[in-house]
Formats: C-alpha cells, structure tokens, sequence
C-alpha cells in the first residue's frame, strides 16, 4: 500500500512525468531511468549544473547495455524501442553540449541564459521520446478492467489528447505575466488507463459539441470550473446508464471512479475513506497546476455528469494527499500546455 506524498518541493507537480508514472507498465529499468531525466531538468531550473551533468552521464550509461536490452523487449515493437533509445543517447550530446557552456558562462550572462534555454530545449526533446518509449511498454492490446455495470457508459481506451480554446466575452485579451494573448489555447492530456469511464464520458461529450461555446461557471482561486449548461438541469442531459440511472432533470450521471496505486483497477461508486483506505496514494493525483477533476455533490458520490475543473494547485494551500481532493474525486487528465492561461 503506498501512501500519498505530503507537501513540499519533492511533491511531483510535472504532468507529462505524473502521466508517464500512470502508464500501466511493468518495468525497472524505464522506472529507473525515468527520474534520472527528469532531475537533470531540476538541476537546469535550479542551476545546479554539475548536478545536470552528472544526471547526462548517468543516463548515458542506463540507455546501454544490459538494461537498454531489458527496456527494448519489454516493448510491442523491439525495433522501433530500439531506435528510440538511439534517439535518446544522441539528445544527450546537444543537452550536454549546452550544460558545459552555461557551466563555462559568467553567472547572470547573456551567454549564460541562451544555454540554459538550449539546455532546457535539448532535455524536453529527451523526455518526449522517453514518453514514446514508455507508451511502448504498455501491454498490446491492454485494457483497464471495468466492471460490466458500466457497459453503457462511454469509456475511454488508453489516452486522448484535447486542445480547448477559450476566449473573453467581452473580446478581451488574456494576460500572462505582462504579455497579451487574443485567445487562451490548452492542450490537454485525457487517460483513459486511469479512468476510463470518467475520461470517456468527458471525450464523448467532447466530440458530441457540448462544451462549445459554454461559459466558465467558476474561477475562485481554488479551481476553475466549467460543464454546466443552461436551463434546469445540471449535466448533460442523455441516455442514462441502468446502473448508475439519471439525475433528477435526465442528467446522464456517472459513478465516482478511483484507482489506487498497487490495485488492478480502478473501485467504484465509494471514496476511498469510505473504504477505509484514506491517505493511499492515486495513480494520478491532484498534484500538478491544471490537473483535472471531475465535479459531483459533496455528499452523494454518483452525481457526476458533465462538469469538471482545473485544479489550481498550491503545494502549501492544497498538499498532494493531504487534501480534500484525493481520492474523493478522480484525475482523469491534465493541462499539459498552456496552463498558465487558467
């Protein structure tokens, strides 16, 4: 049973790296080699040069080898893994070309910056193709285990990616840190190996229009929330499930859904208190700005229908695990570009 992570700078806040931890994988040497990359990125933003470099060499050496024949048939396609990895050690040589020169620039300098954003450049082509390599590892034909209950419902088979645009009512522009931009564009990350139903029915009602043209409903600080639409009823108004039925206007309702780290498949219809198994650890959890949630009633756990929120996150004001979110509501993707704009 692993438990949650409490507050502070080592809570995880990156969502590819949080998305690439829920990937439905089996292998320790990807495991491994995963924070290894992801650290060399933590070094750069801290300028903790000799550290990034240290990481470059460390990676070097786990992309050879026994290992990195370990990592290529643990994927579908062993030839296209392999080439992955040769695409892997070659970013090194840019990323370290940079490291050395910011590490040889004065403090501060012009120089100093231009390697730091190479560097910043060369280790996110690096961690792309480790996403590729790991989306590889996942099982051929895998499929999380949905109880047949749910049959009905819109699911969601491995990941999707939505970009949604958002624009002022009153034509304005969007502020960020100074510069303005006509439109606010995301670019979001749905899984569908996590919560399927959750994500399903939010990609089902993605493609049906239903969110076009609908008004944010809440912007607090907290969370910024959209999904109801107007009239009477509260969510998407469809055929309802037979087990999970409608809500009190027709609403399409779907059940809480909540996978547990070391767990097979997602449990549902229950927080996991009511389970007596507060504190665990999600899969994906509200750690990172712009992870998204889906929206129900406090008290009533299958109430959900359309609407959903992006988390504002603040590691002091709402600590992964220790919070009111975990558990009691499911991540079922995250902002991955442009999430500044919330």
């Amino acid at each position: 049973k692993e438990m949650a992570s409490g507050s502070g700078s080592r809570v995880n806040k990156d969502p590819e790296s949080l998305l690439r931890y829920g990937l439905p994988i089996d292998n320790k040497d990807v495991r491994q080699l995963q924070p290894v990359i992801e650290e060399i990125r933590q070094d750069i933003s801290t300028k903790r040069k000799s550290a990034a470099m240290d990481g470059v060499k460390k990676a070097r050496a786990m992309m050879k080898g026994k290992a990195a024949d370990k990592m290529t048939k643990a994927c579908k396609e062993p030839t296209k893994c392999a080439a992955i990895l040769d695409g892997m050690v070659a970013d090194l040589d840019p990323l370290e070309a940079a490291l050395s020169e910011s590490l040889n620039a004065n403090r501060g300098s012009e120089q100093e910056r231009k390697a730091q954003d190479a560097a910043y450049g060369a280790q996110d082509k690096l961690q792309k193709k480790l996403t590729d390599l790991e989306e590889q590892m996942v099982p051929s034909g895998y499929v999380t285990p949905v109880p047949d209950d749910y049959a009905d419902l819109p699911q969601l088979r491995g990941r999707a990616t939505v970009e949604m645009v958002l624009k002022k009512g009153d034509g304005g522009p969007f502020d960020v840190e100074g510069t303005n931009y006509p439109e606010a564009r995301m670019k979001m990350i749905i899984d569908g190996y996590t919560a399927p139903v959750t994500g399903g029915n939010f990609i089902d009602l993605v493609n049906k229009g239903f969110y076009d043209k609908m008004e944010i409903q809440r912007s607090d600080g907290f969370v910024v929330q959209t999904g109801d639409p107007s009239g009477e009823a509260d969510g998407y108004v469809g055929t309802p499930s037979k087990s999970v039925g409608a809500g009190k206007h027709g609403e399409r309702l779907i059940p809480l859904e909540t996978f547990l780290k070391g767990d097979k498949g997602p449990f549902y219809e229950t927080t996991m208190e009511d389970e007596g198994r507060g504190g665990q650890a999600t899969v994906l959890p509200f750690s990172s700005y712009g992870a998204m949630g889906w929206a129900r009633d406090e008290y009533e756990p299958n109430s959900g229908s359309s609407q959903f929120f992006w988390l504002l996150f603040d590691s002091d004001l709402t600590p992964a695990g220790k919070n009111v979110l975990d558990g009691r509501y499911p991540v079922f993707g995250y902002v991955v570009e442009g999430a500044d704009f919330l």
